[in-house]
């Protein structure tokens, strides 16, 4: 059986090489079916994996607090939407909270060393939340140190001394609003562009710069040690509709109250059905190119019609014109989806290595045996049943009228 099987595989190769245009424009429309499936999942899965690390640096007994609709996360994040000091004292009184920090932030014009720019300056309560900040949002500086709470001192995103201030370093002297203000410590990357450009002050003088007396634009809580994360959530939604209840004639915008693990699951669960969308989309594309294997593969049938004729009157059974007929399918599956993946792997690497150049996201391309082993197996199955038609109507052929044919 195995020297059978090398014979049949001897007669497809043979047969590709036979009409070797016609063969390598039938494995093209595989390989760019593969390519796009290939680049768009390791890109794909790389996002997800760069944005899962993200949310699994917070700890899980973490809660965030949002002005919104968790559906509508553009008005969350943009909208203009705050929660208000009221809001801020409830989410504090809360049975099972530890720590609150409402964080709040603002476009504002900063001057350094003659250079003026716009950065992201972000307002936090240190005193409060500095150690919240290092062990359970992850984070950590390079360069400096911490900023005393209360005094004119500010720390800045990895990208802000590398990009928007190449002079920066700590110690320096920058302007905020005719104030002056000295960089004594510099973040260490978190890989999002937006996240690595801020600036981040105490909340008490980032009111002092940009005049906003109250409000934030969200709030992070601490679980007690003790209470359960969901128990807590419950409570501060609890405790966040009592204070309501009390301004029924104040149009106050909905809130969201979510726990970051909670956050983890629907980001992993959108991210995943975004793949299933990606993979759909693209195996348009592989349909395409299993339409043009069958097409060849029917065409290759009617020029060897005198052929399986002989083969038939020779004692070449069925099964045998079948599987001659798959391995020669499945080869241009195969040959196809290998070319595909070196290509699709190749793109992916290509952009990670772009986006990181540029700093716009630590995206990372996917590359696993996995996903390799998947391309390998598709596209060699995609080859094979795009042939089984053509090779079961080879096999239906009667050795008298195809050795009869002309």
């Amino acid at each position: 059986m195995g020297k059978a099987i090398k014979e049949y595989i001897k007669i497809a190769i043979r047969n590709v090489r036979t009409r070797r245009l016609r063969s390598w424009l039938t494995m093209l429309g595989v390989v760019i079916g593969i390519f796009l499936i290939m680049s768009l999942l390791s890109l794909s899965e790389g996002l997800k994996g760069a944005v899962m690390q993200q949310l699994r640096m917070m700890g899980k007994d973490i809660i965030m607090i949002m002005p919104g609709e968790i559906t509508d996360i553009v008005s969350m994040m943009v909208g203009g939407l705050e929660l208000t000091d009221d809001d801020i004292k409830a989410i504090k009184k809360a049975e099972g909270v530890d720590v609150v920090i409402p964080m709040t932030y603002k476009g504002i014009a900063m001057r350094c060393q003659g250079e003026k720019r716009t950065v992201l300056l972000c307002g936090i309560p240190l005193e409060e939340s500095l150690d919240m900040l290092k062990t359970d949002m992850g984070f950590t500086l390079v360069e400096g140190r911490w900023p005393v709470p209360g005094k004119r001192e500010i720390f800045v995103g990895y990208l802000v001394p590398e990009e928007i201030f190449s002079g920066m370093k700590t110690g320096t002297q920058i302007t905020l609003k005719g104030k002056k203000f000295e960089v004594v410590g510099v973040l260490k990357s978190v890989g999002s562009k937006q996240d690595d450009s801020q600036v981040y002050v105490d909340l008490d003088i980032y009111r002092e710069i940009t005049g906003e007396r109250e409000g934030a634009n969200m709030a992070m809580a601490k679980v007690e040690p003790g209470y359960s994360t969901e128990e807590v959530v419950e409570n501060i939604k609890e405790s966040l509709d009592e204070s309501r209840k009390r301004k029924r004639g104040e149009d106050l915008p909905s809130y969201t109250v979510i726990s970051s693990e909670k956050m983890t699951d629907i980001v992993g669960n959108v991210m995943g059905l975004i793949q299933v969308a990606i993979f759909g989309f693209a195996s348009i594309a592989i349909v395409v190119g299993g339409i043009g294997i069958m097409n060849t593969m029917y065409t290759s049938v009617h020029e060897r019609t005198r052929e399986i004729g002989i083969m038939k009157a020779v004692g070449a059974k069925n099964k045998t014109i079948i599987l001659i007929f798959l391995i020669e399918s499945g080869i241009f599956g195969l040959v196809g989806g290998l070319g595909g993946i070196i290509l699709g792997l190749g793109l992916a690497k290509i952009v990670e290595i772009y986006c990181q150049a540029q700093n716009l996201f630590l995206l990372k391309a996917s590359i696993t045996p996995q996903l390799i082993i998947f391309g390998v197996f598709f596209s060699f199955l995609v080859g094979c049943l795009s042939g089984f038609f053509p090779a079961r109507k080879a096999a239906k052929l009667k050795p008298v009228d195809a050795l009869r044919y002309e």
